[in-house]
């Protein structure tokens, strides 16, 4: 069914606008860099989804449990401020998170009046375990590059990482 059938059509973005034409090679690269980053962006969103529901999670909690693995426990606020959440909807998901023991709620070290969320890495086992044999087919296939190129991608990604993170905080802020 198309958007006019529906009644909800909408057009599309016109990326072509923000692409200089003054490089015709570097217009079409561009857009095709738009392109795979569309077709990127897709792919992770569903595979992140598949991964969240074989562990009964949903995308915003499995990416909670990302966030602590990487950077220990922490706060409510900590969490919130990490992925752009409101403190109400953090609340919200480390609930949901400790109702289904993924994370518990402990005090924190040095200071009894703040409570941390740390994983429970029991029940999370199975998780890593997949990002483990992902990482492993992630590697293989990267033989195809350079070190170099691969230095590069990383470049770019942690660029676009930030320029992502700024068109969100537009969005929420």
């Amino acid at each position: 069914m198309s958007g006019s059938e529906t009644g909800s059509e909408r057009p599309a973005p016109n990326l072509e606008a923000a692409v200089p034409t003054d490089d015709k090679r570097r217009a079409e690269t561009l857009l095709r860099l738009f392109a795979a980053g569309r077709e990127n962006s897709g792919a992770t969103v569903m595979f992140h989804s598949a991964v969240s529901a074989r562990q009964g999670l949903i995308p915003s909690e499995e990416k909670a449990l990302d966030l602590l693995e990487r950077h220990g426990p922490l706060t409510a606020k900590e969490l919130a401020e990490h992925t752009g959440l409101a403190p109400a909807s953090v609340t919200g998901l480390v609930d949901r998170l400790e109702a289904k023991e993924f994370v518990r709620r402990v005090k924190h070290p040095t200071d009894k009046r703040r409570v941390l969320v740390e994983l429970n890495r029991e029940k999370i086992a199975h998780l890593f375990a997949f990002f483990e044999e992902w990482a492993r087919d992630i590697a293989a296939a990267c033989e195809q590059f350079s070190t170099d190129e691969l230095d590069t991608v990383i470049r770019f990604l942690e660029v676009m990482t930030e320029e992502q993170r700024k068109a969100a905080a537009r969005l929420t802020g």
